[in-house]
């Protein structure tokens, strides 16, 4: 039930680190390759602890999806008594860990470990509600990008519109996978099995969740825009790698049995992740690389008026060929 497998989604605590280190880069000297490795472990445990939770709370309906109903809690192979002891011991051996590392982490892991909770647990149960349910899960994203950046040893508070475009990167991944899922269902003719397996699919259609994706990219690409413009212009020339993975994984969403709905199976896409790899290296080399002529070439650059106001307040005067909008 720990899904040793889906540690390999902690990959995304790499970007924290990273970013951290090209923010302070005189951290790269002191960087403690065993804080790192404790810290990943940490990251690792806390996670499980939730798969923990997931599989012994969605055991009942697991049993209405084909693979799903394979998992030990949902074919009844479970003692539920141990099960939720090993969920809080594996919260307890991840915060020990952490805590041997720094306090802004351990909190970074109580947060996953609760948004965990608020997932799975009712009342509140956001799995349920849709899209609540993606953007509750898909903020997995920037706190495993937190627990990264904390790992260096930086006690700074992260970058607010990198946070935000990772958030909503990772809602674009989630709600791929749920239209993944939902339309093998809907292909197949079993809409009530649909949403017998998973409540929020009894208000999702394909069509609202492929919206709501081009929602998510479209903030995404946003927010890392701004990011990129005010820290690491750097970044922008390896955009168009970063663009054709999102085309790539939109692509896989539609086959049928993608691996997009078990993300821990996507190495088995080699286009998705060549391309994956490819963007994961350039972004990482563009972090420490410094083009002060590519900066200048993007220096925002206004029309200059021949008489420049003598009340630095005042409007712009527009030209003599149009007229002014009234005044409200």
């Amino acid at each position: 039930m720990a899904r040793v497998d889906h540690w390999v989604k902690n990959v995304f605590v790499l970007p924290g680190i990273l970013v951290a280190l090209s923010i302070e880069p005189h951290r790269i000297h002191s960087l403690s390759w065993l804080n790192l490795i404790v810290g990943l472990a940490a990251v690792c445990l806390v996670s499980s602890s939730n798969y923990v939770l997931n599989e012994l709370l969605d055991a009942a309906s697991d049993r209405f999806h084909p693979a799903k109903s394979q998992r030990a809690a949902a074919s009844g192979g479970v003692n539920r008594m141990l099960g939720y002891a090993e969920w809080l011991a594996l919260l307890a051996a991840g915060l020990a860990l952490s805590r041997q590392i720094s306090t802004p982490l351990t909190l970074v892991l109580i947060g996953l470990w609760a948004m965990g909770c608020l997932y799975n647990i009712p009342p509140v149960r956001t799995k349920d509600v849709p899209y609540l349910d993606v953007l509750s899960e898909a903020i997995n994203n920037p706190l495993r990008m937190m627990a990264g950046w904390y790992m260096t040893g930086t006690e700074a508070i992260p970058i607010t519109t990198l946070l935000i475009s990772y958030w909503m990167i990772g809602c674009y991944f989630m709600a791929l996978k749920r239209f993944s899922e939902l339309n093998e269902l809907h292909k197949s003719g079993d809409h009530a099995v649909a949403g017998a397996y998973r409540a929020s699919f009894k208000r999702y259609t394909p069509e609202s969740l492929l919206v709501s994706v081009l929602f998510y990219a479209s903030t995404a690409m946003l927010f890392l825009g701004a990011f990129i413009i005010r820290y690491r212009m750097e970044l922008i020339l390896g955009f168009p790698l970063v663009a054709l993975t999102m085309a790539i994984y939109l692509k896989t969403a539609f086959k049928a049995e993608s691996a997009v709905q078990n993300p821990e199976k996507l190495y088995r896409e080699p286009l998705l992740m060549a391309s994956f790899t490819a963007t994961v290296l350039v972004l990482g080399i563009l972090l420490f690389v410094r083009l002060p002529r590519l900066e200048n070439f993007f220096t925002p650059t206004l029309p200059q008026n021949t008489a420049a106001p003598a009340n630095p307040g005042a409007r712009l005067l527009l030209p003599s060929h149009t007229h002014p909008l009234p005044s409200a």
